[in-house]
C-alpha cells in the first residue's frame, strides 16, 4: 500500500470499490493486481507514506486532514504527487528533523523559490515575519514549532510574512501539524498554508473605510449619540460632548436622562422609540456639565434586529443661539415699538406747547427740537440701543455754534453712557438750553461762552450749564416755553432742575438717575 494508519489525528482516506475491469477513475494495477473502479475522500486518520509525503484528503482542507490513508497500491504513488501539485492550495512535508521532504507547485510559486529537498528547513521562505514586522527566524516558524512541541495548529492556524527573493512579500496562514508513526512517534510533519493577500487587502480596505467613516461622524457639525434600550448612552461623536462640555467618561456609559432638563422628554423619548416611532425635530434641553442649558432639536429612530432593540439613533441638533436670536428679535422689536411711541409723543407735545409769532417762527421751533430727538436717535443706532455717550451728545448739540472747535464752549466730566431714556431727556434740555442761549444769552455775542461740566453721586447724575460774556441776565417774569419743556422732561425722569438767573449769565443744574 502507498499509505499506512500513523496515529488518531483526524484526517480523510480514500475509498474504492473494487472491480476485475480496467478502469481510468483511480488507476489500475495489472499483473496479479486490481484496478479501482472509483474513489471518494472520507474522513479517517492522519497518515503519511514511506517516504514522509503527507496524503491530502480535499482541497481547502488543514493540514492534518490532508494526511489520509489512501488503500491504493504503491505503483499509484506518481498520482498522489500530481493530485498534490494540482491543489490550489500551498502543502509540504518535512521529516522528524524539519528537513522539507516534499513540496507542490502552490507552495513553490508562493515562496518565490524551490528549497532543495532533504536538506533546507522548516520552511522553503526565504525569509519570514510575523505580521507586525517583525524577522521571523526559520526555527521558529510554525512548521518548526509544531515540530519540536509536538502540536497542530489545526482550527487555529498562524499567521505570518513570507519574503521572496525579489523583495516581494506575501502574508499567509498555516495549518501545521505532526505526523506519527503507529506508536505514536513523531516522524514529521505537513504544513498546509493559504495566500491571504486579497483578504488582508479587504480588511485593510474595510479598516480604512470605517475609519474615514469615523472620522466624518465624529467630526460632523451636528451632535451624535446612540442610546441602548435600558437608555444608557453608548456612544456620543465629539461634537455632542464638546457641546455639553462633558468627557466620554463623564458622558458615555451615563443615563441620558441625567443631561435632560425635563426627565419626562427622555421618558417620553424612549417610550416612543420603542413603539417603533421615528421622532423628528423634538424640543429638548440639555444641561451643559457647567450649569448652562442648551436648546436643541432631538432626530431619532431606533437600529432593530427583528425584535430586538439595538440601539438609537440620535442626531442632536444644537439651536440655542437661534433661540436667543429669536428672543432678541423680540425684545428689540417691543423696545423699538416703546422708543417710536416715546419719540412720537415727545414730538406730538413739542408740536402742541411751541408758540410764536409767526408761521416762520413756529416751523423753526418744531424743526430745531425735531432734529435735536433724531441727532440722538442716531446715538442710539450707533450703540446699538444701549444708549449715549453723554459727551457725544452734549457736543453733537452744540457744534452748530461752535465753528472754531470748542473756544466758545467747554465740555468736561467724566466718560459715562446714559440710558437711551436718559439721553433723549438731556438731548432735549441741552437742546433748549442752547436755543435760548444762542437768542437771548452768551452765544448771542461773539465773545460769550457756555461752560458744561457734570459728575455723578451714585447713581445721578449732576449736570451743570453755566454761561458768562453774554448780555446783562434778568429773570423772566413767565415760564417760557422751553423752560416748560425742560422741566416736563427733567420730572418725568424723577430729576429735578434749579436754574439761577445770575446779571452775567444764566446758571442751571440738572440732578437726575442715568
Amino acid at each position: 500500500m502507498l499509505g499506512r494508519k500513523v496515529g488518531n489525528e483526524a484526517g480523510w482516506k480514500r475509498e474504492a470499490s473494487v472491480t476485475d475491469a480496467p478502469s481510468a477513475n483511480c488507476g489500475e494495477r495489472r499483473n496479479n493486481t486490481t484496478t479501482l473502479k472509483s474513489c471518494r475522500w472520507v474522513q479517517t486518520e492522519v497518515a503519511v507514506n514511506r517516504d514522509g509525503i503527507a496524503l491530502p484528503h480535499r482541497n481547502g482542507a488543514s493540514a492534518a486532514d490532508i494526511a489520509g490513508e489512501l488503500t491504493i497500491d504503491v505503483e499509484s504513488e506518481s498520482g498522489v504527487r500530481e493530485l498534490l501539485h494540482a491543489l490550489p492550495a500551498a502543502v509540504y512535508t518535512t521529516d522528524a528533523e524539519g528537513r522539507i521532504t516534499f513540496y507542490n507547485e502552490a507552495a513553490a510559486a508562493l515562496w518565490g523559490t524551490r528549497p532543495t529537498l532533504n536538506s533546507d528547513k522548516w520552511c522553503g521562505s526565504w525569509r519570514m515575519y510575523w505580521p507586525d514586522g517583525t524577522p521571523l527566524p526559520h526555527d521558529q516558524c510554525p512548521m518548526a514549532i509544531a515540530l519540536k512541541e509536538n502540536r497542530s495548529f489545526k482550527g487555529m492556524g498562524q499567521e505570518a510574512v513570507a519574503e521572496r527573493p525579489d523583495g516581494t512579500r506575501v502574508p499567509f496562514m498555516a495549518f501545521p501539524s505532526p505526523l506519527r508513526d503507529s506508536k505514536g512517534a513523531v516522524v514529521g510533519a505537513v504544513n498546509m498554508f493559504f495566500d491571504i493577500s486579497e483578504r488582508k487587502r479587504a480588511e485593510e480596505a474595510s479598516r480604512r473605510t470605517e475609519q474615514e467613516f469615523r472620522d466624518f461622524v465624529e467630526n460632523a457639525s451636528v451632535a451624535m449619540h446612540w442610546i441602548g434600550p435600558d437608555g444608557t448612552i453608548l456612544w456620543a461623536n465629539r461634537t455632542e460632548m464638546e457641546m455639553l462640555g462633558y468627557t466620554a467618561e463623564e458622558y458615555i456609559g451615563h443615563y441620558i436622562a441625567e443631561f435632560h432638563v425635563d426627565k419626562g422628554a427622555i421618558e417620553d423619548i424612549l417610550r416612543r422609540l420603542n413603539n417603533r416611532e421615528t421622532l423628528q425635530n423634538y424640543d429638548a434641553i440639555l444641561r451643559c456639565k457647567d450649569g448652562s442649558t442648551r436648546h436643541t432639536l432631538i432626530n431619532s429612530n431606533v437600529l432593530w434586529e427583528g425584535d430586538k432593540f439595538i440601539h438609537t439613533r440620535c442626531f442632536t441638533r444644537d439651536i440655542t443661539d437661534r433661540i436667543q436670536s429669536e428672543a432678541q428679535i423680540a425684545i428689540l422689536g417691543r423696545e423699538a415699538e416703546h422708543r417710536a411711541k416715546n419719540v412720537l409723543a415727545t414730538v406730538q407735545a413739542t408740536v402742541r406747547l411751541t408758540q410764536s409769532d409767526s408761521v416762520e417762527g413756529f416751523r423753526q421751533a418744531v424743526g430745531g427740537r425735531i432734529q435735536a430727538l433724531a441727532q440722538v436717535q442716531t446715538l442710539f443706532v450707533q450703540s446699538r440701543w444701549t444708549g449715549a455717550k453723554l459727551h457725544t451728545l452734549i457736543a453733537q448739540e452744540l457744534s452748530p455754534y461752535c465753528p472754531d472747535g470748542e473756544t466758545r464752549v467747554s465740555i468736561d466730566g467724566p466718560s459715562m453712557l446714559l440710558e437711551p431714556q436718559a439721553a433723549q431727556t438731556i438731548a432735549m434740555c441741552v437742546h433748549e438750553l442752547a436755543t435760548n442761549a444762542a437768542k437771548y444769552g452768551a452765544l448771542s455775542l461773539p465773545e460769550g461762552h457756555v461752560q458744561i461740566d457734570w459728575d455723578t453721586v451714585g447713581e445721578r447724575l449732576i449736570l451743570r450749564w453755566t454761561e458768562s460774556g453774554g448780555p446783562l441776565v434778568a429773570a423772566p417774569t413767565r415760564h417760557g416755553f422751553g423752560t416748560r419743556v425742560i422741566e416736563g422732561l427733567i420730572c418725568a425722569q424723577k430729576g429735578e432742575i434749579h436754574f439761577d438767573w445770575r446779571r452775567e449769565g444764566l446758571a442751571c443744574e440738572v440732578n437726575m438717575p442715568t
